[in-house]
């Protein structure tokens, strides 16, 4: 549901719907940045602006994050802020800092305990850590139950997105949505996936969700948990943007489930005032 530049989209939407449709539809598309392992470093060819897995560096005296009663989280990724091309983007990311997203994988449990949107005790199982330039770092040797995943050298490209077809912003601008409605075309639909391909890790942008809309499931969480029919939901769930999605990574050995991913969402208010502590985390896997 990806591409590296608006225009297959553009000819993606004018040959599967009706031209105001289209027109529409188009007007839904954001920026992101997508994140891939990094390839000819050195050459000068793929900046590197962060890195998969390895270990943190942490502010001095700084405790390695934890959820208590379970055991310590898990590096997923750190990225310079400084080095990522964020100024393409339509959220306020830092301008430099490092952001470092946890995660409790299961390591220490045997996947016991999960972290869920819908189980506020749970929260503290995913984590996203916002550090500015300037303040003293040091590395941190991992905690002996954890075994930290391979650091992959990430490079960032602008990709354009689309919204997955039951994302809210969809909802919004073609409700009412009969089973008949052009956007509901299967195939705009499997058009749709065929552009999406290889691994993804993204900053910005649309989530693409391996179940469905990431953006119901924080919103309800926030929410605490009302009935699914909550009309309230879908209202909450135009508020959160997603900040970053982790996908599995065979080189990273990461493996979300069965062939999942990880997301963390935050309303832009929030990530303005650089309040990560308020990012909400969920995952999904096929």
């Amino acid at each position: 549901m990806t591409q590296s530049t608006t225009e297959p989209l553009h000819t993606l939407a004018r040959e599967h719907l009706p031209a105001e449709i289209a027109e529409r539809w188009l007007g839904l598309l954001r920026p992101s940045l997508r994140l891939e392992n990094a390839t000819g470093t050195g050459t000068g060819t793929d900046p590197v602006v962060g890195r998969l897995g390895g270990l943190p560096e942490l502010p001095e005296g700084a405790e390695w994050p934890v959820w208590e009663g379970h055991g310590p989280l898990s590096l997923v990724a750190a990225l310079d802020c400084a080095a990522l091309p964020s100024t393409a983007l339509d959220i306020a990311l830092p301008e430099d800092g490092t952001l470092a997203f946890f995660y409790f994988d299961g390591q220490v449990d045997d996947g016991c305990a999960v972290v869920a949107p819908d189980e506020p005790d749970t929260w503290a199982g995913a984590r996203v850590l916002y550090i500015p330039a300037g303040v003293p770092v040091a590395e941190r040797a991992a905690p002996a139950e954890l075994r930290p995943f391979p650091e992959v050298p990430l490079t960032a490209r602008v990709e354009t997105t689309a919204p997955y077809l039951g994302h809210p912003v969809v909802h919004r601008e073609f409700a009412p949505m009969p089973a008949d409605h052009p956007v509901r075309n299967e195939d705009f639909e499997e058009a749709l996936w065929d552009h999406g391909e290889g691994t993804e890790h993204r900053i910005g942008g649309h989530a693409n969700p391996v179940q469905d809309a990431v953006e119901f499931e924080v919103a309800r969480g926030a929410l605490d948990s009302p009935p699914w029919d909550d009309p309230r939901i879908e209202e909450e769930a135009l508020r959160w943007v997603l900040l970053a999605q982790f996908d599995t990574d065979d080189d990273a050995d990461m493996m979300w489930g069965d062939c999942g991913a990880l997301y963390w969402l935050i309303r832009p208010e929030d990530l303005a005032e650089r309040r990560f502590d308020r990012a909400m985390f969920t995952w999904q896997c096929s």
